[in-house]
């Protein structure tokens, strides 16, 4: 019996440790996911780039499952994605619906951020509104107080309205959204990180687009990339993309 014994834990180990080695190779070469919303729940499905992503075969993008991208075109006061023009004209080429995001930093004025925003978005219709991507990683060493904060998206936000007809949708992470964000534009919509489970933003109802992954595969693209998803249906999604005749700033800092 205990010869036995020996021989199924020499075979055992080895075998648990391949299946441990295939799940975590797995997950991290982008293969499996563990957070995958269904389709049927989530029907409008994207994902979001930026130069990391190198150039991009947008033809082969199109034969995925791909109803939108946002991309990143900016980033502080004076930083330009560099492939931001071509993914632009390329998701239009084909019939992706598109939005742009610009990074917010703590070391710019909200003005220069708005104004180095627009220099490089074009306004076209029947985009996303505009995505402010806001979080502590890659971002300056600064941490100014929440009421400084604020008054500087505000009015980046202004800028963003008045220029695009849009209001703009916050991208955050648990982490921003709670020690900025939380409380404070209520009226604005969410785009919300969130690799492991289903979001739940701790003061809302409603998120509008989720990132369940940062480690997804797409034809076209080398390497890996975010997918995300929009937590509605197509006329739901397409509304969205439609100008606010309402613009106005709605702000608490408590």
């Amino acid at each position: 019996m205990q010869g036995l014994t020996k021989k199924v834990i020499i075979i055992s180990v080895p075998v648990l440790a391949l299946g441990c080695f295939f799940l975590i190779w797995g997950y991290f070469s982008g293969y499996w996911r563990f957070n995958y919303p269904p389709p049927w729940r989530y029907p409008v499905r994207g994902i979001d780039v930026s130069h990391h992503q190198g150039a991009i075969d947008w033809d082969q993008v199109k034969s995925e499952e791909i109803d939108f991208v946002y991309m990143k075109a900016t980033e502080g006061s004076d930083h330009k994605d560099r492939e931001f023009p071509d993914n632009w004209q390329a998701a239009s080429r084909i019939g992706v619906v598109k939005g742009a995001y610009h990074f917010f930093t703590f070391c710019s004025p909200g003005s220069e951020q708005a104004a180095n925003f627009i220099a490089t978005v074009p306004v076209e219709p029947n985009t996303l509104p505009p995505a402010i991507d806001f979080e502590f990683s890659g971002n300056c060493k600064a941490r100014p107080k929440k009421e400084a904060v604020v008054k500087e998206i505000t009015v980046f936000i202004r800028a963003i309205e008045k220029r695009y007809g849009q209001s703009p949708i916050f991208y955050v992470t648990y982490d921003s959204y709670d020690a900025h964000i939380k409380g404070s534009f209520p009226a604005y919509h969410v785009w919300i990180r969130d690799i492991y489970a289903k979001p739940h933003v701790s003061d809302r109802l409603y998120w509008t687009f989720w990132q369940y992954a940062n480690r997804g595969r797409v034809k076209g693209i080398k390497g890996l990339v975010d997918l995300d998803v929009f937590n509605g249906n197509n006329e739901a999604f397409m509304a969205i993309t439609r100008p606010r005749s309402d613009t106005s700033v709605t702000t608490r800092t408590r």
